[in-house]
């Protein structure tokens, strides 16, 4: 039709023309031939502005076409909103693209069979290229399976974790799935220090497919999921009412809902009849709740949802967004005039954006006519499934769509990787009065923060923490997040009842109103500890009989009955061990402790007729010994030849060397020294004496005035050794390091009062007693306290983590409990509590191990026998070698070895001659001096035989120096002829 008209123009204009170019010839006026001619040119100018317009509309008419379809429920408000966005965005594409995208919009009117129905019928019968939506999970779940059998793509905004893109390969979800807002409300639960949540959901796939995901992100914070509670859409009012009431019963004090608005706004206002919305209540709302939190009755936010935390996605602000709100305002009204405003929200802008960003999808693929479905091959009877054809180009935008960004979006960077929406950042918003305050943000890679920059990023100036919060109650204060259940039960709190060591635990049953009282150091510190508690803990004391008998329980059993329910705490002196925290939670220690044992004194020592042996052990005797004779036979050997005193006949000799080197312990020698050598042993050997002296009179001393407590048994492997029997406490885990510490079970006794241990330990092993007893430190201290003369603590000592109160795993009370002990231990009332149970120890001498002066051994003096010995033997070689080489002429000899031997030793055994000391190289005259010297010698003893005894100025020289004094370090001028001497001595007389 088009190109006829334009023939029919062309033919027109060709004829007009042709007559006004004839009549302009014929006419000879100049103006008239101008004016022809510029009617001309306007004509030929209309002409071309008539033929574009009319090839444009042919244009237009001639566009490709593509068939989308649109399933939504038009019977929500969501579905409406989304239904605007999408007719919005297919104009503003018609008016820039060159495709013309055809939308078949379906109502599934809430209904999954109408779903599947209005799917099939776009599939089969228009035959479209793709289909966004349905909103609902349930219903795209077989609309996906659809697009996946006929090749066509399918947008969901279903949010449904349980949909997976890498399942389904022609699935994109066009929204964030609920899983991705996990870890910004465990982060929250974080922030706030919260152990334990409450998750309220509804009873569908919506609400039932973010609870794996949700309890995983809290358990990375260290938090978990205490309870699961579960509403079903359909649930009434008295319904919803009593699960309220079950939760109130708990401890748990922060809730998340998930659940869709319908249902949250029935289940807000039933908390809030429940008592649920005041302080010290902790709620957090989830994202599409939040997001559609305007769909929410003003009423029922404004009474009973104050104070309420909420996550949503975050979109940031922009000119564009604000325009098109306003065109959505329009058209909105104009579409559904008998509706009240609705408000758009995020998945309007969300499926503005997947319409968009599928638009552009299709014109990559190409602007030629795409084809049709193909029809499968053959002529029978077909169901609507079977009749189902397979799309040409579903995988060419598939692909196209798989990863694709639309930047800037609507909804903010719109960014599609693997086929799946990228999570954008969290907003935490909390409400109050009819709206919502933004108080934080969350995102993957820094997590929680208080403001963030206009592109989305944290901003670093910022802190780490959420802004100002009104909780319910309109509380500024921060939920504690737990709290004694108002059921009106009180904290059921176990005690041993063990009838022995009443200083630690006594249980007492009052027979008229058979109320139990627990007394001692463990229940009195638990009452300070509870005391000291921000707030009341009401409880009462259970108690757990431990009776004197093989098959009765121990401690261990009393902690397992908290993992049973039976108890909510133990109280005592339970010892925290690492078996037992695999099952329940401890609190900080309130007391120390250690393993040790404790076994009988010995008599005392004072008594003991040898007692002055016990200062140095036998080693060292025999040592000392061995080296009084040792340097008593070096300074023998030094003196004999020059010493008159150390000649004589051979029992003198001996008596010599044991008297002189003993006579040096109380320094009693009279004999005069008269070589160099020997003074320089006697020095060193002198100074040990000294030591050794002074040492064995301090120890004797100590062992003598300070009283002693030496044990029976110093290690514990001697008792095994010796098949000792052990006594251990009744129920006490003491047993079971005994026996890992490879003691005889059948050598084990129990026993369960102080008095026991002393009757068991004076009976001894032989006489149906224990040769010792092991247990905790604390029992054995308050056991020495009464009997620190008779015991002792021995052997290892074996650490233990100290007393603690048990409670129930991820129990809340833990940490503040463990805050009280702290306050308790700290303070002056731990003291009295020590004061009045255990009293003072002054009474007995202080007890860190064994008190025993131990002997000196060996080990401590080798230092200075190593000295001495050196010394001595170096002075005894140096001897040798000088008397060697002053009589190498024996060796010069032909004799046999036998005979120089004994030549060697007659000469150091006669007396040295005095005429060596002048020269060492005698002259003859020399030697002839010597020979009168000797004879005038011989003269004169026979003359005065006991000139020797009268004259104290005869010595003989050494030679080795000049000849000594009178009185030992004296003597006469040196180079006087000893001739003289006795000459003149003769004189005199």
């Amino acid at each position: 039709m088009v190109v006829i008209h334009l023939a029919l123009a062309q033919l027109f204009f060709a004829q007009n023309l042709y007559l006004l170019s004839t009549k302009v010839f014929q006419m000879h006026n100049p103006r008239c031939k101008f004016l022809i001619l510029f009617i001309q040119l306007v004509s030929i100018i209309s002409f071309c502005d008539y033929v574009i317009r009319i090839r444009g509309e042919d244009s237009k008419h001639s566009a490709v076409k593509v068939d989308v379809g649109i399933i939504l429920d038009l019977e929500t408000e969501v579905g409406k909103v989304m239904h605007i966005s999408i007719l919005l965005a297919l104009a503003d594409y018609h008016s820039r693209g060159a495709i013309r995208i055809v939308p078949h919009i379906r109502d599934s009117k809430k209904d999954d069979v109408e779903a599947a129905s209005a799917a099939i019928y776009l599939l089969k019968d228009v035959q479209v290229q793709a289909i966004f939506g349905p909103q609902m999970s349930t219903q795209t779940d077989f609309v996906i399976d659809l697009g996946e059998r006929v090749r066509v793509p399918i947008i969901s905004p279903a949010t449904s974790p349980s949909l997976s893109v890498k399942e389904n390969h022609y699935f994109i979800r066009g929204a964030l799935p609920s899983s991705s807002q996990t870890k910004a409300i465990a982060a929250i639960v974080k922030n706030y220090n919260w152990r334990e949540v409450v998750v309220i959901y509804e009873e569908s796939p919506y609400g039932t497919g973010i609870l794996p995901y949700l309890t995983d992100a809290l358990l990375e914070t260290n938090a978990f999921v205490s309870y699961r509670s579960g509403i079903s859409p359909s649930a009434n009012d008295d319904q919803i009412l009593r699960e309220l009431y079950k939760l109130k019963t708990m401890q748990t004090r922060v809730f998340i809902v998930h659940t869709q608005e319908n249902l949250a706004s029935r289940l807000f206002l039933k908390a809030k009849e429940a008592g649920m919305m005041n302080s010290g209540y902790a709620w957090i709302i989830t994202d599409v709740l939040t997001s559609l939190l305007n769909l929410v009755d003003t009423s029922v936010i404004e009474s009973s949802m104050q104070g309420v935390l909420g996550v949503k996605s975050y979109v940031p602000r922009s000119n564009e967004r604000d325009m098109f709100t306003k065109r959505w305002r329009k058209r909105f009204r104009q579409e559904y005039p008998e509706m009240d405003q609705v408000e758009l929200n995020v998945f309007g802008l969300w499926a503005y954006d997947s319409i968009t960003l599928l638009a552009e999808a299709v014109e990559k693929v190409g602007t030629t006519a795409i084809q049709k479905l193909r029809k499968p091959d053959t002529r029978e009877n077909l169901t609507d499934l079977d009749a189902l054809g397979t799309s040409e180009v579903g995988s060419l935008l598939i692909h196209s769509l798989t990863n694709t960004e639309l930047k800037p979006g609507l909804s903010g960077d719109f960014h599609i990787v693997s086929r799946e929406l990228q999570p954008s950042p969290y907003q935490i918003v909390n409400i109050i009065g009819k709206g919502e305050k933004i108080v934080g943000f969350w995102t993957e890679k820094d997590g929680i923060s208080h403001k963030l920059k206009t592109n989305g990023k944290t901003a670093k100036t910022n802190n780490k923490h959420l802004g100002v919060i009104i909780w319910p109650g309109e509380s500024t204060d921060v939920p504690r997040g737990w709290e004694i259940p108002t059921s009106g039960k009180k904290l059921r709190v176990g005690v041993p009842d063990k009838g022995g060591l009443e200083q630690f635990i006594k249980v007492v049953r009052d027979p008229k109103t058979q109320a139990v009282s627990a007394t001692g150091f463990g229940p009195d510190v638990f009452k300070e500890v509870i005391l000291s508690l921000p707030y009341a803990l009401p409880y009462d004391f259970v108690p757990f009989p431990i009776a004197h008998s093989p098959t009765s329980q121990n401690y261990d059993d009393l902690v397992h009955k908290i993992t049973s329910k039976e108890y909510d705490a133990v109280v005592g002196d339970v010892t925290i061990l690492a078996s037992r925290s695999e099952y329940v939670d401890f609190t900080l220690p309130f007391s120390e402790s250690s393993i040790s044992a404790v076994v009988p004194v010995r008599n005392d020592d004072r008594k003991n007729a040898w007692i002055f042996l016990k200062p140095l052990k036998a080693e060292l005797w025999i040592a000392t010994g061995a080296f009084f004779i040792f340097i008593g036979f070096v300074v023998w050997v030094l003196e004999h030849r020059v010493n008159k005193e150390f000649r004589g006949p051979k029992r003198k000799q001996v008596g010599m060397i044991f008297w002189f080197s003993f006579s040096t312990l109380v320094f009693a020698h009279k004999e005069k020294i008269t070589s160099n050598l020997s003074r320089f042993v006697l020095i060193v050997w002198v100074f040990v004496v000294l030591v050794l002296t002074s040492s064995y009179t301090a120890s004797l001393t100590s062992m003598l005035t300070v009283q002693q407590l030496q044990p029976t048994v110093t290690d514990l492997n001697d008792l095994i050794k010796n098949g000792e029997y052990v006594g251990y406490q009744k129920g006490s885990f003491v047993k079971d390091v005994l026996t890992r510490m490879k003691f005889d079970s059948s050598k084990l006794r129990s026993y369960r009062t102080l008095e026991e241990y002393d009757d068991a330990l004076s009976r001894g092993s032989k006489n149906g007693g224990v040769g010792a007893i092991v247990d905790e430190l604390p029992y054995l201290r308050l056991f020495l306290n009464k009997n620190c003369r008779k015991y002792i603590m021995v052997g290892p000592t074996y650490k233990a983590a100290g007393f603690g109160f048990a409670f129930p795993k991820g129990s809340p009370l833990v940490p503040d409990v463990s805050r009280a002990v702290l306050k308790v231990i700290e303070g002056d009332t731990m003291n009295e509590i020590i004061q009045k149970w255990f009293g003072n120890e002054t009474d007995c001498p202080k007890q860190d191990g064994m008190a025993i002066a131990s002997s000196l051994t060996l080990d401590s003096f080798k230092g200075l026998f190593l000295i001495a010995g050196v010394s001595a033997g170096s002075a005894l070689l140096l001897f040798f070698l000088i008397f060697l080489y002053q009589n190498r002429e024996i060796f010069a000899t032909d004799d046999s070895i036998r005979k120089k031997l004994c030549a060697i030793a007659e000469v150091f055994d006669s007396e040295r001659d005095n005429s060596n000391s002048q020269s060492t190289k005698p002259s003859e005259g020399n030697e002839i001096q010597t020979a009168t010297l000797l004879a005038e010698s011989e003269a004169s003893t026979e003359i005065l035989p006991n000139l020797s005894l009268q004259s104290p100025e005869i010595r003989i020289s050494d030679g080795l120096g000049a000849s000594p004094p009178p009185e030992g370090f004296s003597t006469t001028e040196p180079g006087t002829p000893v001739h003289e001497t006795m000459s003149g001595t003769i004189e005199e007389r």
